[in-house]
């Protein structure tokens, strides 16, 4: 059976699904901890600008419009693990549901959308839905990445491959198998 799902959207579940199960093991104390050497950061800081983009992408759908610059920088997504998880998992959902538009709406993945954010504060970019989706991918990584480090110097090992981009984690499995 075929997945039903465009690769796209799939992938930014696999990676949303990475954060779920983060949250669900990291607990309140180290999700809100302010990290000195992460220049006063905190793995709650992170998810939150991560949830905020996934949310300003769906909105802006309905109209074409995503602005990445236009966030509600919700205080209490950084220091409730609980309500980013459900939060997170809503996105989740409403990625999932992407993938389920009519047989007219197929061309949703290549829709011109206009981007605002805050290198064109003035003005808005073309995209598309599969751009931006990528963009997403790469973006929750990137932070994922700082997260991870964030969580090793409070003494939680994050599960292998968190923060690590499929491109990198391929490239690693082929190198241990030519040794």
């Amino acid at each position: 059976m075929t997945d039903p799902l465009p690769p796209g959207v799939r992938a930014n579940l696999d990676v949303i699904r990475q954060g779920l199960q983060l949250l669900a093991d990291l607990g309140d104390e180290r999700y809100a901890a302010r990290v000195a050497v992460a220049y006063g950061a905190s793995i709650g800081g992170h998810m939150r600008h991560i949830i905020e983009h996934y949310l300003g992408f769906l909105d802006g759908l309905p109209d074409g419009a995503v602005n990445y610059e236009n966030r509600a920088r919700d205080s209490l997504l950084e220091c409730d693990s609980t309500y980013a998880s459900d939060t997170l998992a809503a996105i989740a959902d409403r990625l999932e549901a992407l993938a389920y538009v009519s047989r007219e709406e197929q061309g949703e993945a290549s829709r011109a959308l206009r981007i605002h954010a805050e290198t064109n504060a003035d003005t808005a970019a073309d995209s598309s839905m599969l751009r931006e989706l990528e963009f997403l991918l790469s973006h929750t990584i990137h932070h994922y990445a700082l997260v991870a480090v964030m969580a090793r110097l409070q003494g939680y090992e994050p599960a292998k491959g968190f923060g690590v981009a499929p491109s990198t984690l391929k490239h690693q499995q082929a190198l241990a198998c030519a040794r």
